[in-house]
């Protein structure tokens, strides 16, 4: 599994779950590619995200969408859904 994080450095639910995120990395070792929504705005665009960030695309090895979630969220949901597809 891969995770595409994006978000922006202006974006307050983006600083909100960088501390969740920190929090998950403690205890999961996870392939994360972050991207900067006005920076990478070229990678972003392929992702087809609107404007409500942070966003965070589960893929599979493949690089097939498995789940998106948009906006902050519960650090047990994100667990949630990494163990449900760590093996993917």
């Amino acid at each position: 599994m891969k995770i595409i994080k994006i978000g922006a450095i202006w974006c307050p639910g983006c600083l909100v779950m960088k501390k969740i995120w920190n929090n998950i990395l403690k205890d999961y070792d996870l392939d994360i590619l972050e991207l900067d929504y006005d920076i990478d705005s070229d990678n972003v665009s392929k992702y087809n995200v609107g404007n409500i960030l942070p966003v965070v695309i589960f893929l599979d090895n493949n690089g097939n969408e498995l789940e998106r979630l948009i906006g902050e969220q519960k650090e047990s949901k994100l667990r949630e859904i990494i163990d449900k597809y760590m093996e993917v």
